[in-house]
């Protein structure tokens, strides 16, 4: 029964800080891009891209519509968190590193516990666990 809370508050926390994000990158375009900027991502389509990201992928992992979708978005997730965290620790801005960190701890939280608290399990949950 803990794991069914612990599941639903991991993923909330992962959901909202998701959507946090998107909600930034849409109201502070222009200071988002400065940011990408000094991590070396010059690409202009990039804030308009991950806007998508970051609201898509929540909404599948929430909604479930299908397991390998929700499983995908997990994997996204999970690319995108590493990935953000190791640029900032590679242009030594180590402090911008966090969010992804503490979004890594929720996402690894949130996926091994999906199992127990929904209907339909995922077959990666097991695959990992081994």
């Amino acid at each position: 029964m803990p794991e069914y809370y612990l599941y639903w508050i991991s993923t909330a926390l992962l959901s909202a800080l998701y959507l946090m994000s998107a909600y930034v990158y849409v109201t502070r375009g222009g200071w988002v891009r400065e940011i990408l900027a000094e991590l070396g991502y010059t690409a202009p389509y990039l804030v308009a891209f991950m806007i998508g990201i970051k609201v898509l992928a929540p909404v599948a992992i929430l909604s479930r519509i299908s397991v390998p979708l929700s499983d995908l978005a997990y994997a996204g997730i999970f690319f995108h968190l590493l990935l953000s965290g190791l640029a900032h620790i590679g242009v030594r801005k180590p402090a911008g590193a966090l969010p992804a960190a503490i979004g890594l701890a929720l996402l690894v939280t949130s996926f091994v516990t999906q199992n127990d608290a929904r209907g339909v399990p995922s077959p990666y949950v097991l695959a990992a666990m081994r």
